[in-house]
């Protein structure tokens, strides 16, 4: 029900995730008389086992999340999380206020008894592959132990992605050992010692999109910047390239040309592809999708969840977890 542009976004994403995915059952959770109204109107998810589950508040994009946790437990995002903590779902999405989401899961759904906060963890698109990277806002001060915490639960989700000895790198100002902060300098120690993850040294922000190392590792703050950097780095160069293309006859007949190679790189780098963040470390799946996610970006969130349900991703890092160093 929240996110910057409503319900209606979630329902023509589900009409097109429940067309390629039928094994799923969706619970959409909200007010009820309007989300039927939008259901009604596709037949797919008529004819699907979709049902609703009706909650009268909404928690708003500028609500405080600590004010939502203790005054919104009629909201959809509290419903929702609710219906995940007692097992009537196996995966909970909502691109409603962040903030709120993660005090309401960690209240709810609970971490890990050997992770002290949930990281949001997403996929960035690399030279080759995939890199994970985490924390992306949910922590914005982090001590040595958190990020040998995240690292662990990253390479975990590397690994079951079918990433074999996952390369896990610290987020650092350089990539000479003797960089970075006491912080750092001290998560390095921890990863290095840890053998359940193949450390390879400090990354720099340069480095992200190089392909080298499967999870780069930071707090909420710097991994944020670096994610809202790259999206809006990404944004700046489409419109350079389109405002290059159309400058002249010459420039326009070039761009006619090589629209096949131009569709499939926008394809490619189009950011809808990539939505969907995970709250690693929480005891069961929750997925944040962009609040200003269009129907293709929710989507894609919705695979996410589906992935991570059928990969056990949650079980997987309790495994991890409890094999010790």
């Amino acid at each position: 029900m929240s996110g910057d542009l409503g319900p209606r976004v979630a329902i023509s994403a589900a009409e097109n995730f429940v067309a390629a995915h039928p094994d799923v059952d969706l619970t959409f959770v909200g007010d009820r008389s309007q989300l039927q109204s939008l259901i009604e109107k596709s037949p797919s998810l008529l004819r699907s086992s979709a049902c609703i589950f009706h909650a009268a508040d909404v928690v708003s994009m500028g609500d405080d999340p600590l004010g939502a946790l203790r005054q919104k437990k009629n909201s959809s995002m509290w419903v929702a999380l609710e219906r995940l903590r007692t097992g009537e779902v196996d995966a909970c999405v909502s691109a409603g206020n962040t903030g709120a989401l993660l005090a309401m899961s960690r209240y709810l759904i609970k971490t890990f008894p050997e992770i002290e906060r949930p990281a949001i963890c997403k996929s960035m698109p690399v030279t080759d592959g995939l890199t994970y990277l985490l924390d992306l806002g949910a922590n914005i001060n982090c001590s040595p132990f958190h990020l040998q915490q995240f690292a662990l639960m990253g390479s975990v989700l590397a690994e079951v992605a079918g990433v074999v000895a996952p390369r896990v790198a610290l987020l650092n100002i350089g990539s000479e050992a003797q960089k970075g902060t006491e912080v750092l300098q001290q998560a390095q120690e921890l990863l290095r010692n840890d053998l359940r993850i193949n450390y390879v040294g400090f990354v720099e922000s340069s480095d992200i999109f190089s392909g080298h190392d499967h999870v780069i590792v930071c707090d909420g703050f710097h991994g944020n910047v670096a994610l809202k950097a790259s999206e809006g780095l990404a944004r700046f160069v489409a419109k350079k390239i389109s405002l290059t293309l159309q400058r002249n006859l010459f420039n326009r007949l070039l761009s006619f040309i090589a629209s096949p190679v131009l569709a499939q790189l926008r394809e490619e780098l189009n950011p809808s592809l990539y939505n969907g963040a995970s709250f690693l470390g929480l005891q069961k799946t929750v997925i944040k999708s962009h609040g200003s996610a269009d129907s293709k970006a929710f989507m894609h969130a919705l695979v996410v969840a589906r992935e991570q349900v059928l990969l056990r991703v949650p079980e997987q890092i309790a495994r991890k977890l409890g094999s010790g160093n």
